[in-house]
């Protein structure tokens, strides 16, 4: 539920960010690209992780909290990185800016990374189901 919850605070923060660049056009030069970034990978992205952490199979009841963690705790700070950097980094073209929204996309990709790695073992088909002899329990819906 972190990640649903991370994903709604991404998405009403993009939307202030959006009317603070349409209130101030004059900061759209160095808050645009991020603005999109909280809006795609803050919203999107997260509500996706979010959902699959919580709706895709899991094989023989596995368990995945270290992975989703892992997953979470990267992107979140890679997108805070992003939103403290780029801007700063745009504005003034300092190397310790350059550096953070550097980071920040390491970051995410690290958590796209570990998101992947999690998400491979649940991703099967219905026969390798009923060939590892898994099944729906009774009454279950």
């Amino acid at each position: 539920m972190a990640f649903l919850r991370a994903a709604l605070f991404w998405l009403v923060a993009a939307g202030a960010i959006g009317v603070t660049l349409a209130a101030r056009p004059g900061l759209t030069g160095a808050w645009a690209p991020t603005h999109a970034h909280m809006a795609t990978v803050g919203f999107f992205l997260a509500m996706v992780m979010g959902v699959a952490f919580w709706m895709l199979p899991r094989p023989g009841g596995i368990r995945q909290t270290a992975w989703e963690a892992a997953t979470f705790v990267l992107l979140q700070l890679g997108l805070v990185a992003r939103v403290a950097g780029e801007p700063w980094w745009r504005t003034s073209g300092d190397p310790v800016a350059h550096a953070l929204f550097v980071a920040s996309g390491v970051l995410v990709l690290a958590s796209m990374a570990t998101f992947a790695w999690a998400m491979r073992k649940r991703i099967v088909t219905l026969d390798t189901l009923r060939a590892k002899g898994v099944r729906k329990k009774k009454g279950a819906a």
